[in-house]
């Protein structure tokens, strides 16, 4: 009886421990099939900028979801997460934060300059990979840890005065600007500098702050005195309607031209459509654009959000196969620390070449600017004209 016993105990404990082994295996297994890069996001989704922290977030999801669906990056799948900053610095701060506890690995935004620029001090100390789709200030990529999607500020400036001057589109300029916003500071600055010796006269330069954006009754008339024929507003969409608005009822109809801020503009409720036709914007993403890129990209996002995707989505999205590109140069791996990741990344990011919505051939130098070529978009019939 002792004996039988004996041996259906050492049954037991023989069958308990395959059965331990066998089970530790599958957790390993598990582990290893659970393995993900995790990508944070940080951007207004409320607030009065939410509109431009919206698009960055749904069109990063659809990115991360085409990815998943295929090889995700080096045969790993990507792990999403957006935090709201309200385009407010300290709460941008706060958002990396709770991302880094989260265990991101990888950052794109934030989608404004300033808590950008806040953001990207901490992203420097920690050596993270930070990635901005439209943080246009020149200091968002003041750091090496920091790239970016879309063109900066005195780029667009430049990139503005040289479009205006080779399309002949005016003769007599006139400018209003933000003087207490950088965004618009810098691109009137570089656009007037850049302005100099053109075929065009800039006849007058007005400005406005942010204690006095509602009545721009006063720079209008100096600017229609003066003769303009063509308006430049470098600054964004919600003072640009006002801005319209005044200037049809002063009977006043110059071209008006603008930047990357004014995309979101037929969106705005309660704004009178009409009032935009003929705007120019400098954008490098149109949503009627015919190639098969930006069409596939527009219509899965009208299918998902019901909305037509802006240039600040169409930069979002292409920040996520920008990393991917980056990282499968770099042949990074979820195991490796943040830290790890951005040496591999910041080397990688400028051997790179990327075709995507916001351009063909994108590259990167060392300063973290996009390469690209500039391109502008006229508001025709309620929506967006690529123009040659």
């Amino acid at each position: 009886m002792k004996k039988i016993l004996s041996l259906v105990m050492c049954f037991i404990l023989t069958f308990s421990i395959v059965a331990c082994g066998s089970k530790a295996s599958v957790n390993e297994n598990i582990n290893e099939e659970s393995e993900v890069f995790k990508i944070g996001g940080i951007g207004p989704t409320t607030g009065g900028a939410a509109i431009y922290g919206t698009a960055v977030k749904n069109a990063i999801q659809i990115a991360v979801d085409e990815l998943n669906e295929g090889s995700g990056i080096n045969g790993y799948k990507i792990d999403f997460r957006f935090e709201d900053d309200e385009h407010d610095v300290e709460k941008a701060v706060n958002a990396y934060n709770t991302l880094k506890d989260w265990g991101m690995k990888m950052l794109i935004g934030t989608v404004t300059s300033s808590p950008c620029i806040g953001v990207a001090e901490e992203t420097f100390r920690d050596n993270m990979f930070q990635i901005t789709p439209s943080g246009s200030s020149q200091e968002c990529t003041t750091n090496p840890n920091v790239f970016r999607v879309c063109f900066s500020d005195p780029d667009q400036g430049k990139a503005s005065a040289e479009y205006i001057s080779s399309h002949n589109i005016a003769t007599k300029v006139g400018v209003i600007y933000d003087a207490s916003d950088v965004y618009s500071s810098y691109i009137y600055d570089t656009f007037v500098a850049n302005s100099k010796g053109l075929n065009y006269e800039i006849v007058a330069e007005e400005s406005f702050t942010a204690d006095s954006k509602t009545d721009f009754t006063t720079q209008l008339n100096k600017i229609k005195n003066a003769g303009a024929d063509l308006v430049f507003l470098p600054f964004y969409y919600s003072e640009a309607a006002l801005v319209l608005n005044q200037a049809n009822a002063m009977d006043y109809h110059p071209t008006f031209f603008s930047c990357d801020g004014m995309d979101g503009i037929l969106t705005l409720d309660n704004f009178d459509k009409s009032l935009a036709e003929g705007v120019m914007l400098l954008t490098p993403f149109a949503a009627d654009a015919t190639d098969s890129l930006t069409k596939d990209f527009v219509a899965k996002y009208q299918s998902k959000y019901g909305d037509i995707p802006n240039q600040f989505a169409a930069d979002a999205y292409d920040a996520v196969y920008i990393i991917k590109a980056a990282a499968e140069k770099g042949n990074i791996n979820p195991n490796m620390s943040y830290g790890e990741i951005c040496d591999v990344l910041k080397n990688t990011m400028t051997e790179i070449t990327v075709d995507g919505l916001t351009g063909k051939n994108m590259q990167w130098n060392q300063n973290g600017e996009p390469e690209k070529e500039a391109k502008a978009v006229v508001i025709s019939n309620g929506a967006y004209k690529v123009l040659d």
